[in-house]
């Protein structure tokens, strides 16, 4: 690995926030939760098929994020994956279109609510396989890392994800090569229906991190400042050579684990309890005390959301489906290697 000395970097941990950054997390939460909201009303007409997981009360946890971070940071996710691309700025329709399987999805319509990638927007998944992108975020930040990039990658993973091994070998040489990587665990409570009191005597799960030396914090990530704030603070430490940090984003999602589960295993209190500290109502409280905006014009800009989805949909519904032949395409990346020539 080049041996080349890091320059500096000051830390936003604690920056103040200017009218710009609440104005993209009201118009980015709302954008995700109205897209969401959709795409649940279209399943149940079975216009969208497959497996779908709803992001709905989880918001906070990418936009927060972005807002922390700058251009050519990396990101990479588990199958909870629709609003990751919407935040980071890709088109809806794009997104929509991949929902229903139409060529004009992100994907080509060919990976659907599970595997969505946008290359452009530095989204590199969206996968299915429980825990797989773990490793995969570790190997994007060593590839960060030895090209001296100074940018950083953020690799989610959910409550579940945190028993399997690959976890654990992750973390581990992460730490060893001081891998620029913050892992977010985001902890909605539940590994499908199984709470987390259910699967391990540690149910603080940032502590897990803290066996591997590596600085791990809880974050209450209902709060969309305060996800800010952590992110910042561990991109703050990975740019400047110290590695990575591990972060348990405490949240929580109104909807089943997708959409076949009604989420019988939780009680109507504790569903209302997390709905009375919702991530954009509370930016929306901020907006309001600081006299960023008014009332109508919140109400204006989320109409104005609600009609960006229906769009998103019209488009999807107007897109063909990919032609049989597309399916042998992307199967295979092409390259000249000197070992394949005859």
């Amino acid at each position: 690995m080049p041996a080349t000395k890091e320059k500096k970097v000051k830390s936003k941990s604690r920056e103040e926030f200017d009218t710009t950054t609440y104005l993209y997390w009201i118009k980015s939460m709302l954008l995700m939760r109205r897209f969401e909201e959709m795409a649940g009303r279209l399943y149940g007409q079975q216009k969208i098929r497959g497996f779908c997981h709803l992001y709905i009360g989880q918001e906070a946890c990418i936009s927060g994020a972005v807002s922390a971070l700058r251009e050519g940071d990396k990101y990479i996710t588990s199958y909870r994956d629709h609003a990751h691309p919407l935040a980071l700025g890709t088109n809806p329709d794009k997104i929509m279109a991949e929902l229903y399987g139409k060529v004009t999805g992100i994907s080509k319509g060919k990976g659907g609510s599970m595997h969505m990638f946008d290359k452009e927007k530095h989204f590199y998944g969206g996968h299915g396989i429980v825990g797989n992108q773990i490793p995969m975020g570790a190997g994007i930040a060593f590839s960060e890392k030895y090209n001296n990039t100074g940018n950083v990658c953020l690799t989610y993973l959910g409550d579940g994800a945190l028993r399997i091994g690959a976890f654990h070998e992750a973390v581990n040489i992460s730490m060893f090569l001081k891998l620029p990587v913050i892992f977010i665990i985001e902890n909605n409570g539940y590994a499908m229906g199984t709470s987390v009191d259910r699967t391990s005597n540690v149910t603080e799960l940032y502590k897990t991190g803290l066996s591997y030396d590596i600085p791990s914090e809880p974050v209450d990530a209902m709060n969309v400042i305060k996800v800010h704030r952590s992110v910042a603070k561990a991109a703050f430490r990975a740019r400047n050579g110290e590695g990575p940090s591990l972060l348990e984003f405490r949240t929580y999602r109104y909807k089943g684990h997708s959409m076949s589960d009604p989420a019988k295993y939780r009680s109507k209190e504790e569903l209302q309890s997390y709905k009375e500290k919702d991530p954009i109502e509370q930016v929306k409280k901020m907006i309001l005390s600081k006299k960023i905006l008014k009332l109508d014009e919140l109400d204006a800009i989320d109409k104005n959301i609600k009609d960006q989805v229906k769009k998103s949909v019209e488009f999807s519904e107007n897109s063909d489906y990919p032609s049989p032949e597309e399916a042998y395409n992307d199967i295979y990346v092409q390259k000249d290697y000197p070992f394949l020539r005859e």
